[in-house]
């Protein structure tokens, strides 16, 4: 159908209907199923049909204009869409890391709502966008990025086996991944320079089986009465205790623990927090209320914090430093081996062990840390094995005191360095 593309005309369309301009060959106007009106040029250049989107939100008149533009453009020989081509191919090309980085950030993390745009934001400010942000992300070359990553790795960790930062570098690689592969969506032209084989670790490196025996429990556990500060203190003894996660204990808030007062009480972790999207239910033992404790009078939201519950503890680093520490400086003294590297995450690994030692049954025991059943029973079971998981957590933390005080006499000594 044709007539000429007037606000009279246009207006008359309903969604999914078009026409072309009478008057202009190849002008042609849409209304698309969002109700919204879309302009465009239609024309032939070496032998091919092409289309030529106006911008949106113009009026008949502004889209006339630019067809009369365009129309006499190809009367010359010329191709207004190789033009716009060549125009986009340029302003891409100018594109800096960070720009980049700051429409990955915007568009794909937070516009998603991932629980690690934090962290990943930390990530990009601390190494990458210090070092290559202000590049043209088109020139950032791969052994660029190589020598990024090595400078990282090698950078010093308390936290490794092997006392370097590759975890890290790896971390900085899956993000960077990530940003340019979706910045490739975006250009026909861009091809990341990343490639794989790039990582400094291996899935069979990172998939830990730490679990501490039961006289680094000991040690452990025995060593935080000497560590500040208190909040630091109590959560490590609630994640042996609970074997929950350290950021689902570490930021729990008062709403989260129901009822008060109660024996049934237990920690109701909201789903947004928890690693598999689902509601995690902690039954509190008398061991962990002992760790909760009470709400104190005009506290904020928080249970584990150093400024009366107004923010959560965070200085994990440090406090983890202080207590390995404490435990270094008492394994010389008596004369023993180094306690081997280890992680508040192995706690959890932990408790999982000592549940079954305590004889709790797998299923159980699987449901105390939150994991989902596999198979049917994942499916069909909707029992929430409520006072199962309480007797689970109350058998754990008769284990752990028997652990943590032994009877006298039922000690072995450890090994002494040679």
């Amino acid at each position: 159908m044709k007539k000429k593309i007037t606000k009279r005309a246009v207006d008359t369309l309903r969604p999914g209907e078009s026409f072309a301009d009478t008057e202009i060959r190849g002008f042609v106007v849409r209304r698309l199923p969002s109700g919204r009106l879309s302009y465009g040029y239609r024309y032939t250049a070496s032998g091919q049909r092409r289309w030529l989107a106006f911008q949106m939100g113009i009026t008949p008149e502004q889209a006339r204009k630019a067809a009369e533009a365009h129309a006499g453009r190809v009367a010359l020989g010329e191709n207004p869409l190789t033009e716009r081509e060549e125009e986009r191919r340029q302003t891409l090309a100018a594109l800096t890391l960070n720009q980049v980085l700051d429409g990955f950030m915007e568009g794909r993390v937070r516009g998603r709502g991932l629980r690690t745009a934090a962290e990943m934001a930390s990530l990009l400010d601390r190494h990458v966008r210090p070092k290559l942000g202000t590049r043209p992300v088109s020139a950032i070359k791969r052994l660029e990025i190589v020598a990024l990553l090595d400078q990282i790795a090698n950078a010093r960790s308390s936290r490794s086996h092997d006392g370097k930062s590759r975890r890290v570098a790896d971390k900085v690689l899956g993000v960077l991944r990530s940003a340019l592969n979706w910045h490739a969506t975006r250009d026909d032209e861009f091809r990341s320079p990343i490639v794989p084989g790039m990582a400094h670790t291996s899935i069979r490196e990172l998939a830990r089986d730490r679990i501490l025996a039961d006289d680094e429990v000991r040690l452990v556990w025995r060593a935080l009465y000497t560590c500040i500060p208190e909040a630091f203190v109590r959560i490590v003894r609630t994640l042996l205790l609970s074997a929950g996660r350290l950021r689902e204990i570490s930021n729990l808030q008062w709403s989260e623990v129901e009822p008060q007062g109660k024996r049934d009480r237990a920690l109701i972790v909201s789903a947004d927090r928890v690693k598999t999207n689902v509601e995690q239910v902690i039954p509190i033992t008398p061991a962990l209320a002992s760790l909760i404790g009470e709400r104190a009078e005009d506290a904020g939201d928080f249970v584990f914090s150093t400024n009366v519950g107004y923010k959560a503890f965070s200085g994990f680093s440090k406090a983890k430093g202080r207590l390995d520490q404490v435990i270094a400086n008492q394994r010389r003294e008596a004369g023993l081996d180094p306690m081997p590297p280890w992680r508040l995450h192995d706690l959890r690994r932990t408790a999982r062990s000592l549940m079954s030692r305590a004889g709790v049954v797998s299923d159980v025991a699987e449901r105390v840390l939150g994991h989902a059943m596999p198979g049917v029973r994942g499916v069909y079971d909707r029992h929430a094995y409520l006072e199962e998981k309480r007797d689970a957590l109350e058998r754990l933390a008769t284990l752990v005191g028997k652990i943590t005080n032994p009877p006298a006499g039922n000690v072995v000594p450890l090994r002494a360095a040679e």
